[in-house]
């Protein structure tokens, strides 16, 4: 059953991977075009500026090759990273779904859009808000080891946070019932990551002269992304365990 439970996550994390990819084509991609366009446009200003001042009049031949060329990279290279992320999701979603399902007073449609919605505040939209996403080639080059690591601790904090939060709330329904039980879990949620983020450092290293416009539609459209991939995983993962679940039950039934 976990086996079959599993594989549909995998099918609703690719429909979300294919779905979240022609989002991303359409609107993210001719931001990351004119975010590459400004940092060679930085670059060969600094080459003038060098060379007006003296800096050497011949060119230092260190010019770097692109491996992959930028339809490769908007094409392929993004929908294989949208695709594999995806179905990750899926893949984990289901997992956890397994854990929970029968524990809960939930249906499993219920179950699987509140898990979706769960994991997208847990795993990107709170991470966000501190380490929020930029167009590739705004950041520095020597501080994206930096990036990445606090970015991971950040989301694997927050998540650890957001389970021990949810099973905060569950023990304590009994003595105060659903609503506020919730309350006091969201409350410690809250106040847990508001000092994770007083603790971690901030990255601040996005060149002032970008354009604030694109650098907003970046985000809001990253945030998009993610709301495709999370709501597709979501509904359709549910409605393909429950007809699964309920076909089970009747043939048990029966």
């Amino acid at each position: 059953m976990e086996r079959q439970i599993i594989g549909r996550g995998i099918l609703a994390g690719a429909l979300a991977g294919v779905l979240a990819f022609g989002w991303a084509k359409l609107l993210i991609e001719p931001i990351i075009g004119r975010a590459i366009d400004f940092e060679n446009g930085v670059g060969a200003a600094h080459e003038a500026a060098e060379h007006s001042h003296g800096a050497g009049g011949h060119s230092h031949g260190g010019e770097s090759v692109e491996v992959f060329t930028r339809g490769v990279q908007s094409n392929v290279g993004m929908g294989l990273g949208v695709l594999i992320f995806s179905v990750a999701m899926g893949a984990l979603l289901a997992v956890v779904f397994c854990a929970v399902y029968g524990r809960a007073n939930l249906s499993a449609r219920a179950l699987a859009a509140l898990t979706a919605g769960g994991m997208l505040v847990s795993l990107w939209i709170v991470p966000a808000l501190k380490y929020p996403p930029n167009p590739p080639a705004v950041s520095l080059d020597e501080t994206i080891q930096q990036r990445t690591l606090l970015y991971l601790l950040l989301v694997v904090l927050s998540a650890g946070l957001f389970v021990g939060s949810v099973l905060l709330a569950r023990r304590l329904t009994p003595k105060l019932g659903v609503w506020n039980a919730c309350l006091v879990g969201v409350a410690d949620y809250v106040v847990s990551m508001a000092v994770v983020f007083l603790i971690l450092p901030g990255i601040h290293e996005t060149p002032s002269t970008f354009p604030a416009d694109d650098l907003y539609q970046f985000r809001l459209f990253s945030l998009g992304t993610q709301v495709v991939i999370w709501a597709t995983i979501g509904l359709v993962f549910g409605a393909m365990a429950s007809k699964l679940l309920e076909g089970k039950r009747e043939s048990v039934s029966a």
